[in-house]
């Protein structure tokens, strides 16, 4: 054995100094060239293999938590917006309440210009890389585990917009009032994990599910928590729909409320100058009032800035 790995290294050594002897002038000019793979071949137990030592991805050391307390826009620093449109390449699977998000993007773009997006996945200069409604279907459509195979299919593509995604997101539609905890941990975050563990490049984005009135001691609440906790334990990336529609504006809780957003149009009534060129309710956003697809816009872009680098203090 100690022969055999004395003549190894002794062998490399020779190699080494015999290519830098003929090397020649025109070698060092030449462009490098990736080398031609090799044929494998069995491991032999006496032979010595270094470990190869690689950069790892950069792992999210606290939580990011997009909710009610994240929805003003103006707070969000531009150069971090500028930073979202050029890094971020997004991919969204949802169906109609996960639109309120994008229905809100589009009525912040209305306001500012430079907050642009597309919605095809393309690279643009200057405007944000969004694939909106893919894959298809979304966390409880057409079932509860779905999502999870089209993500694999669609990252694994090879082609983009697929191949370069780099954050995805998938919302739900009502399927979390009626979960079960085995639904929430064995279909949705277990699955979850599994993704991050598979694919490392990519940051996948957690959701609870929207309102739906019967407060916190209905299914919903305790299963919105059980997402919750998981995400702060975990350090996940969370944008917590179910929040967002629970609080206006001044900070007033509405426990009770359902993701048609009642205090929505109380709020509106008081502060019309807010309220101005909103999507159209139930219609622009769906099943809900369009301050609520206002707010969750605006959390979306503050989701990216953190994305992007920002810290999220002013």
């Amino acid at each position: 054995m100690k022969l055999r790995v004395f003549l190894v290294v002794a062998g490399v050594m020779i190699l080494i100094v015999l290519h830098g002897a003929v090397g020649t002038s025109a070698d060092k000019l030449a462009p490098e060239r990736a080398p031609a793979a090799a044929a494998p071949r069995a491991l032999d137990a006496s032979t010595i293999y270094l470990p190869m030592i690689v950069r790892a991805p950069a792992i999210v050391s606290t939580a990011i938590i997009i909710d009610h307390t994240t929805t003003d826009i103006t707070r969000i620093p531009s150069a971090y917006i500028d930073a979202a449109k050029a890094n971020l390449r997004l991919s969204y699977g949802h169906t109609s309440h996960g639109s309120q998000l994008v229905s809100g993007l589009g009525y912040w773009r209305g306001i500012y210009p430079s907050y642009n997006y597309n919605t095809n996945g393309s690279l643009q200069t200057g405007i944000l890389s969004l694939h909106d409604y893919t894959p298809t279907g979304d966390l409880g459509n057409p079932d509860r585990v779905t999502w999870a195979s089209r993500t694999r299919t669609y990252l694994s593509s090879g082609t983009p917009p697929g191949s370069n995604r780099n954050t995805v997101m998938w919302s739900w539609c009502g399927q979390v009032s009626s979960a079960t905890a085995s639904d929430i941990s064995d279909s949705y975050l277990a699955n979850m994990a599994q993704l991050e563990h598979d694919y490392p490049g990519v940051r996948f984005v957690y959701m609870t599910g929207h309102l739906d009135g019967t407060g916190v001691s209905g299914n919903l609440y305790i299963r919105n928590n059980q997402i919750r906790d998981y995400a702060r334990a975990n350090n996940k990336i969370l944008f917590d729909f179910a929040d967002i529609e629970s609080y206006d504006p001044a900070g007033a809780y509405y426990p009770n409320g359902s993701d048609a957003c009642e205090w929505c149009y109380t709020w509106c009534a008081a502060h019309a100058d807010q309220c101005v060129n909103l999507p159209a309710n139930d219609s622009g956003c769906a099943h809900s009032h369009g301050f609520n697809c206002k707010l969750k816009g605006a959390a979306f872009w503050w989701m990216l800035a953190r994305l992007a680098g920002w810290s999220g203090v002013p």
